[in-house]
């Protein structure tokens, strides 16, 4: 049975949709593919979109969204802080404003925790800290031109410091999740603090000879039980789980079914939830680890990820030079 898209609503009281559209499109750049993209998503009823001064497109999708003559107030727009302007949060701001030229964002993020400034990744203690930059991040709703902000890529460990320092608890949490890797303790954690968690790359993909959650036979079976596409059975199972999930997709008939959502059963989530349990499936499917065990520049224990079964395990969404 489809459902129509529902909304969560954040800490702040403000809604967001539960489903969006990822805008990074594999490489910094591409603006004539996202701007066709997003143009096509609007047609088909995406309202909420992802974006990041790192995937080099902000321009490109504020257009798509002005062109399209739907109100601004319809739609949810969240763009991201880059590593290179930590110490510089509000030029860099202004500066996505600019781009998407929008009048105002809905959601702006810290894209990762590690700051990057003239070419060299600071350690954690290093000013810019995450505390120093957020709390230039916290300013920046005096402003009025944002309404909330939170974080991406960051872990129960991460979010503690912060925490422990921060005047607003950022209203959401972007990580890499889908069955193969769905963050429980995180999720947990989050939950119990009341920051909205938000899956990219939440149908996973494939890597070399391992198949992703999109070709996983549970996730088939199940897809066939309900007469619907893998992705539908991936992104209900996230959405039930009162995760918000943006997948990317430039083709219109995955457009359409990914924005249709179905209800699944306690056992049909049950066996989801089970599969990164399986030998071999509990892994991030994106390639930006490194064979050091760092992730653009920190390693595993910075991040704060674990990466076992049950741990903390996220990252970032797709490589983008951030």
């Amino acid at each position: 049975m489809s459902l129509e898209i529902p909304q969560f609503v954040l800490n702040n009281r403000i809604k967001i949709p539960s489903v969006g559209l990822g805008c990074w499109m594999g490489s910094p750049g591409c603006g004539e593919r996202a701007y066709a993209m997003v143009q096509k998503a609007i047609k088909y009823g995406y309202r909420h979109f992802d974006t990041a001064a790192g995937y080099g497109n902000e321009e490109q999708v504020g257009k798509a969204i002005k062109d399209s003559g739907v109100p601004r107030n319809e739609f949810y727009i969240t763009t991201k802080l880059p590593n290179l302007a930590h110490n510089q949060v509000q030029e860099a701001f202004a500066e996505s404003l600019r781009k998407l030229d929008c009048e105002y964002l809905d959601l702006y993020l810290m894209h990762w925790p590690q700051a990057s400034i003239d070419g060299r990744v600071l350690a954690s203690d290093e000013s810019p800290t995450i505390i120093e930059t957020w709390k230039e991040m916290e300013k920046l709703l005096d402003s009025g031109k944002v309404k909330s902000i939170g974080t991406s890529n960051f872990s129960i460990k991460t979010l503690q410091t912060l925490l422990l320092h921060c005047s607003v608890v950022p209203a959401v949490n972007q990580v890499e999740l889908h069955p193969f890797l769905p963050s429980v303790s995180l999720h947990n954690f989050c939950e119990e603090k009341r920051i909205q968690l938000t899956a990219y790359c939440p149908l996973g993909r494939p890597m070399g000879e391992q198949l992703g959650p999109h070709n996983d036979p549970t996730i088939i079976k199940l897809a066939e039980k309900l007469k619907v596409d893998p992705g539908q059975v991936l992104l209900s199972w996230g959405v039930q789980k009162n995760i918000i999930v943006i997948p990317k997709t430039e083709n219109e008939n995955r457009m359409k079914t990914n924005i249709t959502l179905v209800t699944l059963s306690r056992e049909d989530m049950e066996a989801v939830d089970k599969i990164h349990t399986e030998p071999g499936k509990h892994r991030s499917t994106l390639t930006y680890h490194d064979q050091s065990g760092r992730v653009f520049g920190w390693t595993y224990e910075q991040l704060g990820w674990d990466m076992g079964i049950g741990g903390i395990v996220n990252a970032s969404s797709g490589g983008a030079t951030v």
